[in-house]
């Protein structure tokens, strides 16, 4: 199923919730925040979440350094 990810058109897999794409992607739910068709996800639903046909999402990882 086609999704708009990160301002780009992708192809992922159906049935898939966010938590489940935030694996498939191979990010750590833990350090991103996820915006789902202008709205910011609470960590804790990511797994209840279902990602739909032509959904927007941006994804912000976290990158530790100095």
């Amino acid at each position: 199923m086609r999704v708009r990810l990160n301002g780009k058109e992708r192809e992922v897999p159906a049935g898939l919730s966010v938590k489940g794409l935030l694996e498939w992607l191979e990010l750590n739910p833990l350090l991103v925040v996820v915006e789902r068709n202008r709205e910011i996800l609470a960590r804790e639903t990511f797994a209840d979440v279902i990602v739909e046909e032509n959904d927007q999402l941006e994804l912000v990882h976290f990158v530790g350094g100095g």
